[in-house]
C-alpha cells in the first residue's frame, strides 16, 4: 500500500487566527498577499511550481464546518490546488482544536471508546481521524530541510500480531524521529525489502540525491542484507549493546563474572580507535581463554573476532550510530501502545496506516514539563530535527508540516512570485 495521493492537492495555510482567516478570504488582494508571503517564508509546504505565479480558481465551501476555501491554479502546470486553513482538519471532518486533546492522549494508547466517551462523537469517528494521520508521508512531513535528512540511521524489526498470525515491523530511526515504518508477514530478506522500500521511497521524493551513510542494526543478517540491497554504498554498523547482552544471557547466574564481562566489554567500547578497540579485544579473549570454563561465553567471545570489522566500522563515520538504544526507547513506546490494543485485529493495510499515525503522533508530540524545564529551547522531536516549528500547537504543527501530504512536487528552476 502506498502513500494516499488525495490529499497532494491541498495546501495547509499557516493562518495566524480563524478571525484573521475569515478576513482574508473575503479580501482577494489581500489573500493573495499573504499567500505570496507564506509561499515565500515557508517554501516547503507549497507545490515548488507556485513561484511561477498562480490565479484564484474558484471557492470551496464546507457546510459541516462553515467555512470557506479558496482553490489556486498554477500558471506553470495548470494544477488546481485548494488552500485550507491549518485550523480545520483534512476532509473537514473538524476543527484541529476540536480533537486535538483527543488525539494527544491516543500518544498514551487511551482507547477510541474512552475518547468517545469524554469529548463526543463515537469510536469509529477517533479511530478514523486517527488513521487518516497516516497517510501522510512520514520522511516528507518530519523533515522540512532535504538537507537535514538523517545520513546516518538505526533500524530493526518488532515483532507483533495481527489475528494471532506473527507479523514483523521494520522500523527506521534517526535524530529522535521514526521516519520509516511498515508491515510485513515475514522477516526474510525479500520481506525486509519491502518493509523497508518505503522509507527509501519517502526520502528519495525529499532528496532524490540521498544516499544514507550508516545504519545500525543488530546482528540478523537478514535486516544488512535488506540495507544493502536498497543502498548498496551504505556502511553497516553493528550494534554493541546486543554483542554485551548475548553474552550477558549466557552467565547471569555467575554474578562475579556478569559484572567482570560487563565492565571488560564497555572497556572495549570505550576505545578511542580501531586499533585500541582492536587490542583491547584481543586482550579480553585472552584473560577468558585463561579465566572463563564456560564453552557458550567462551564461543560467543571467539565470534566477537568475526563481527569486529562491523563493530569497527563506526570508527570510520563519526556520527554514525554505535549502539541501538534511540530505536530501542521508540520501539518500547511501539511496544507499550501495542500492548494496550491486544495488537491488530483488521487488515494489514489498516495496520500499516495506524503504525504510521503512531510515528507521527510520536514525531510531533510535545515534551513533558520536565524536559521543557531542563531544555527551554527544546519542544518536539520534530523541532529538535528542523530547528524550527510552525506553531505552538502540536497538532497544528503536524498540519501545516503535512501540507500536500508531505509531498512537494519539484522544479528545476525557480522564479519570482506572480
Amino acid at each position: 500500500m502506498g502513500v494516499s495521493n488525495v490529499g497532494n492537492k491541498s495546501i495547509c495555510l499557516p493562518v495566524p487566527s480563524v478571525a484573521a482567516y475569515e478576513a482574508l478570504i473575503s479580501n482577494p488582494v489581500a489573500f493573495r498577499h499573504h499567500v505570496k508571503l507564506w509561499a515565500a517564508k515557508y517554501p516547503e509546504i507549497f507545490p515548488a511550481q507556485i513561484t511561477a505565479g498562480f490565479w484564484f480558481h474558484d471557492f470551496v465551501a464546507s457546510r459541516k464546518l462553515n467555512l470557506r476555501m479558496r482553490r489556486i491554479c498554477l500558471l506553470e502546470t495548470g494544477e488546481v490546488y485548494q488552500l485550507r486553513p491549518e485550523f480545520a482538519m483534512p476532509y473537514m471532518v473538524g476543527r484541529t482544536d476540536a480533537v486535538e486533546k483527543g488525539l494527544y492522549l491516543r500518544r498514551y494508547g487511551v482507547p477510541f471508546d474512552a475518547l468517545a466517551y469524554v469529548f463526543g462523537r463515537d469510536a469509529s469517528y477517533w479511530y478514523r481521524l486517527y488513521q487518516s494521520l497516516g497517510r501522510f508521508s512520514i520522511v516528507g512531513t518530519t523533515v522540512k530541510d532535504a538537507q537535514k535528512l538523517p545520513v546516518n540511521l538505526v533500524a530493526d524489526e518488532k515483532h507483533s500480531w495481527l489475528l494471532g498470525e506473527r507479523i514483523y515491523i521494520p522500523t527506521t530511526v534517526a535524530a529522535g524521529c521514526i521516519l520509516g515504518v511498515d508491515v510485513v508477514e515475514s522477516a526474510d530478506p525479500k520481506a525486509l525489502v519491502k518493509g523497508y522500500e518505503r522509507f527509501r521511497r519517502e526520502a528519495i521524493a525529499l532528496n532524490p540525491d540521498y544516499q544514507p551513510e550508516t545504519v545500525n542494526t543488530d546482528g540478523w543478517d537478514h535486516t544488512q542484507v535488506a540495507w544493502q540491497t536498497l543502498f548498496p554504498d551504505i556502511t553497516i554498523v553493528l550494534c554493541f549493546l546486543h554483542v554485551v547482552l548475548d553474552i550477558q544471557q549466557r552467565c547471569r547466574r555467575t554474578k562475579v563474572l556478569f559484572r567482570k564481562l560487563t565492565g571488560k566489554l564497555w572497556h572495549i567500547y570505550q576505545a578511542a580507535t580501531k586499533r585500541q578497540f582492536a587490542q583491547r579485544l584481543r586482550r579480553l579473549r585472552e584473560w577468558v581463554a585463561a579465566k572463563v570454563k564456560q564453552k557458550t561465553v567462551c564461543q560467543k567471545l571467539l565470534n566477537l573476532r568475526v563481527k569486529s570489522a562491523k563493530l569497527q566500522a563506526a570508527y570510520d563515520h563519526p556520527n554514525a550510530y554505535r549502539t541501538s538504544n534511540m530505536l530501542d526507547r521508540l520501539m518500547n513506546y511501539q511496544d507499550r501502545l501495542l500492548y494496550n490494543m491486544q495488537y491488530f485485529h483488521g487488515t494489514l493495510d489498516s495496520a500499516q496506516l495506524h503504525l504510521r499515525a503512531m510515528a507521527l503522533l510520536w514525531n510531533f508530540h510535545p515534551y513533558g514539563s520536565r524536559t521543557k524545564f531542563n531544555h527551554p529551547s527544546r519542544s518536539s522531536p520534530f523541532k529538535d530535527l528542523n530547528g524550527f516549528q510552525y506553531h505552538d500547537n502540536w497538532l497544528h504543527n503536524l498540519l501545516i508540516a503535512s501540507s500536500m501530504n508531505g509531498q512537494r512536487p519539484r522544479k528545476l528552476v525557480d522564479h519570482k512570485i506572480r
